[in-house]
């Protein structure tokens, strides 16, 4: 993600993720200064909500031995605002903002030092709001503070920059062009009331953002800035360790020079469709193999409801996923794979309530029937589901939650405050999320009422439809056809046999009653139990979070997993079966607090259950039964083996720099098989295999378990013991090797890829020599180095696209750097040609490196290495990631920022010279119309040998 990436806030929110209903408010700074926000008692934070003399509203958060800090500011002006011969223009003044200010006037100044001091910066635009944010070590917040309001008080707007800025906006704009979430979109702003600023152009291009003598561009921007920038519409959110008095100075004198310009933010009080345009039926063709079935209806906004969620409420019933539930009929029957339910836009006056499915082949052809099954769902919704017992339900889950409520990245969190603090009283904006106040009857029926057949948008979403005549959007030339909604055919589901397989929610079994701690002192690191029942198992009682809350992990390592690309198949399809079975009875385990993934991987599969310690054990026994006797129907094979097809075709759609970093990966780490591979194989499957494949799939096993929380080891090793009967009893120990990384020869490695997209893609690999600590060491740091250059001369100075980046390429241990450039206009000689002429430059810019500054970027990467955990899942995966590696001294953090700090400035330049400039070990892939034959040279690589160890 890049700077000025252009966000949509249209998305699906569960209960448990607190989904967000908004409240616009305007209050006195007398209330402001008055007011505490009320937190989780589980949050050892400080907060002050305060208001500075310009109206902008601030919200410090203090936490203390945080090792970063983070800011985010959010501005109540979005792509809503553009005016209608300048579409795009609040993204595209999103994107000048970081270019340079009175006081830095350099434009890449800010990025730099954000960058140098382990920090990452961004933002994004939606129909309401643009967002900026950033995080940096915790001793230099305030000069990056600096730097960050300077961007609001006095940006420049550079008039050279501003022809070369626009050219940016118009590749990120090429570089969506294929993808259907954005064509769809631009069909839904299609389909919209021409009168409602939703239906503009939001990202930008060339043709809206034209720039010439008749029409410059920038007198525009300002004005748009002087007319729709203010200081009053700004709230800011500001995360450090230091004391709340210390964060408060350095927000005034910096932030209080923005200008108030005593505006008002946009309402947009037009309809969202046009009278007499619902009931609709919308068909959008696909670029890929994906089929998807949604509902949208209108309501009244929600933002005055946060305190109570009635949309959340129906949502949350309309989106269930347990027995009898709309989404588990549908997936009984074949025709869906996944439902969502929640609210879509809210533009302040108006808001859709919305359900997404994706479908199956036969779904598809069975539209009709969905529909009547999900209209005859909302009535019994409607009919029966308004009950006490169900809000109290969600209420009580909810207060949990927020009670234990764990800690985000500060990144994260401040997003999230400056967004909420334009919408909630200041009291309310940690808790909103999770409140559910008031038992609202009336609130649920007025929601209901407008879920009906006449009142619906149904738009799908498919490969090839057969359109006759098809309207086509403006920029992203999107077929689609709208026509009325035959809303007889819909209305009722009396001849349809699986309506009275519907059923309403039972009482969740899964809600927590025990919450307390387990006594003992958290562990430093797991301790191994040895091997228990030839299991290897890893113990470590941890409640520093005081949330009781526990992780277990469980990997089946086998053989028959890795043998071929077949069975590698096999054993996705494996894992397919075993997820479909157990979802309607585990989602109320969601629901209530506990979380859980069954995934494939290169050695066999994993079993992961987290959350609530309580009922744990309750949840992963209920896994263990189907791992060990799946049922496997034709039904669901055909549909998950199609499934398999579909995503497997796709990725040859995906954006060009994602299938040449993709190829990279699959051709290097052993075991790992190639997309055509994988594809010839899930066409030939059967199910009579998969079927000896599971039975044959515990035979030979190499168990390995981590349990990891608030778990005593008495349950621990009960657990042990249960996993052993249930699913090892009968198996063979075996011992199954760890895949590594394919050893690139001692030269440049050229493989050009046949991709169909407009756009070069081009991703230069460049390999170490060895896994060493050392080794790793020198790459992580030269990629700290080497990324806000190389960024700032190929994307900024150069204009060959907007994804450009290097990275540290890191695969299982190996080190590796990544340069990685997507052009709408450059082949990938001229990128390749930019590449080594920007290496060569490069070298006597590290050569000129002062020690002091290259002490600062070794603080940096070792700052990003060892950042704080916040939450007991950060430590889970820590830990699991050091077992799969065998570094069972869980010391390889501690290791690696060792030897950066033992880097030498000669070891980075001799870095940069044998495997950046010199590229002695190198592959460079990138995109073209048409590839010639690679098999001689991907075969040779097949039987390169893998990387040495340290």
């Amino acid at each position: 993600m890049h700077p000025g990436i252009h966000g949509f806030a249209q998305g699906f929110l569960s209960l448990k993720e607190g989904f967000l209903l908004l409240l616009l408010l305007a209050f006195s700074s007398g209330a402001l200064a008055s007011t505490n926000p009320v937190k989780s008692p589980n949050d050892d934070n400080e907060y002050r909500y305060v208001q500075l003399d310009n109206q902008l509203r601030v919200l410090l958060v203090s936490a203390p031995g945080s090792d970063n800090a983070a800011a985010s500011m959010n501005v109540a002006v979005g792509s809503g605002d553009d005016p209608a011969d300048r579409e795009g223009l609040s993204h595209f003044l999103e994107h000048m903002l970081f270019l340079g200010t009175e006081k830095y006037p350099d434009p890449g100044e800010y990025q730099q030092f954000i960058k140098s001091h382990g920090g990452s910066h961004n933002a994004f635009t939606s129909f309401r709001d643009t967002n900026y944010f950033f995080d940096v070590q915790a001793e230099y917040f305030g000069d990056a503070l600096d730097r960050f309001a300077e961007q609001f008080s006095s940006p420049l707007f550079t008039p050279e920059l501003v022809d070369r800025e626009r050219r940016a906006v118009h590749s990120e704009f090429r570089s969506k062009l294929k993808e259907d979430s954005r064509r769809f979109y631009s069909v839904k702003k299609a389909i919209s009331n021409p009168e409602h600023a939703f239906h503009q152009f939001a990202v930008g291009n060339l043709t809206t953002l034209e720039n010439t003598e008749e029409r410059p561009l920038r007198p525009d921007l300002i004005e748009f800035w002087e007319q729709h920038y203010s200081s009053n519409l700004m709230t800011l959110a500001v995360y450090g360790p230091q004391s709340l008095d210390d964060l408060e100075a350095m927000v005034r004198g910096r932030f209080d020079r923005i200008e108030n310009r005593n505006l008002t933010a946009e309402v947009h009080d037009e309809p969202l469709f046009s009278p007499g345009t619902l009931p609709a039926h919308l068909n959008v063709d696909a670029l890929k193999d994906i089929r998807t079935l949604g509902l949208s209806f209108p309501i009244p906004s929600q933002q005055e409801n946060y305190r109570d969620k009635p949309a959340n409420y129906v949502a949350s019933l309309l989106g269930h996923e347990g027995p009898g539930s709309l989404f588990d009929v549908l997936k009984q029957a074949g025709l869906v794979e996944s439902l969502s339910a929640g609210t879509g836009m809210d533009t302040g006056e108006d808001a859709t309530l919305e359900l997404n499915m994706s479908l199956t082949p036969e779904g598809l052809e069975e539209q009709e029937k969905i529909l009547e099954l999900t209209f005859a769902y909302i009535d019994k919704v409607r009919n029966e589901g308004i009950a006490r017992q169900r809000f109290e339900e969600m209420k009580q889950l909810a207060q949990i939650d927020f009670r234990f409520r764990e800690k985000n990245r500060p990144i994260q969190e401040v997003m999230h405050l400056s967004r909420q603090m334009r919408h909630v009283a200041p009291e309310d904006v940690l808790q909103a999320p999770w409140m559910m106040e008031e038992y609202s009857p009336a609130q649920y029926r007025a929601i209901l009422e407008r879920l009906t057949p006449d009142n619906a948008l149904v738009a799908v979403l498919e490969p090839e439809p057969d359109l006759r005549s098809p309207s086509l959007t403006q920029w992203y030339q999107a077929a689609y056809k709208i026509r009325p909604l035959d809303t007889r055919a819909v209305a009722t589901a009396d001849g349809n046999p699986l309506a009275a397989n519907l059923a309403l929610p039972l009482e969740n079994p899964f809600i927590p009653e025990e919450l307390g701690m387990v006594p003992g002192p958290t562990m430093d690191e797991p301790v191994s139990m040895g091997t228990v029942s030839g299991m290897d198992v890893w113990y470590a009682r941890d409640t520093r979070f005081e949330t009781p809350k526990a992780n277990v992990y469980l990997s089946l390592r086998t053989p028959a997993t890795r043998a071929s690309a077949r069975s590698n198949v096999l054993s996705t399809l494996l894992v397919d079966a075993i997820n479909t079975n157990v979802n309607a009875w585990a989602y109320p385990a969601q629901l209530a607090g506990l979380d859980y993934s069954i995934y494939p991987h290169l050695s066999g599969i994993t079993v992961r259950v987290g959350g609530y310690s309580d009922k744990l054990h309750t949840l992963m026994a209920r896994l263990l039964t189907q791992v060990a006797e799946p049922e496997l129907t034709k039904q669901r094979f055909n549909i998950a083996r199609q499934n398999m097809i579909d995503q497997l075709q796709n990725k040859a759609k995906e954006r060009p720099v994602q299938q040449t970093s993709e190829f990279i990966q699959s051709l290097l780490i052993e075991d790992a098989w190639s997309t055509e591979e994988k594809l010839e194989a899930a066409r030939q499957v059967t199910l009579d295999e998969l079927k000896s494949f599971a039975d044959a799939f515990l035979a030979q096993v190499d168990p390995v378990l981590l349990v990891h929380g608030n778990m005593t080891r008495a349950s621990a090793l009960n657990l042990t013991n249960r996993i052993h009967a249930m699913v090892l009893d009968d198996s063979e120990l075996a011992e199954v090797e760890r895949s590594e990384v394919r050893a690139l020869p001692e030269e440049e490695t050229v493989l050009p890829l046949q991709v169909d997209h407009p756009d070069t893609g081009y991703t230069l690999y460049v390999q170490g020599e060895d896994t060493s600590f050392e080794e790793r060491a020198a790459f992580r740091l030269l990629g700290q180095i080497i990324s806000s250059p190389f960024y700032e001369e190929l994307r900024t100075n150069r204009q060959l696209g907007y994804i450009v980046y290097a990275t540290p390429f890191e695969m299982l241990e190996t080190p590796a750097l990544g340069f990685v450039v997507q052009s709408p206009e450059a082949s990938s000689e001229k990128i390749d040609k930019a590449v080594r002429e920007f290496s060569q430059t490069f070298k006597s810019t590290l050569a000129q490196m002062s020690e002091q500054d290259l002490e600062r970027e070794k603080e940096a990467v070792i700052s990003n290495l060892m950042e704080q955990d916040r939450r007991l899942g950060e430590i889970s995966e820590r830990y699991w990631r050091e077992i799969d590696r065998g570094q069972t001294g869980f010391d390889s953090r501690e290791k690696l920022a060792e030897a950066i700090n033992g880097v030498s400035h000669e070891t980075l330049i001799k870095t940069l010279e044998e495997q950046v400039i010199e590229r002695q070990k190198a592959l460079r892939v990138f995109t073209a119309d048409d590839a010639p034959d690679n098999n001689d040279v991907i075969s040779q690589l097949m039987q390169r040998p893998s990387v040495p160890d340290a």
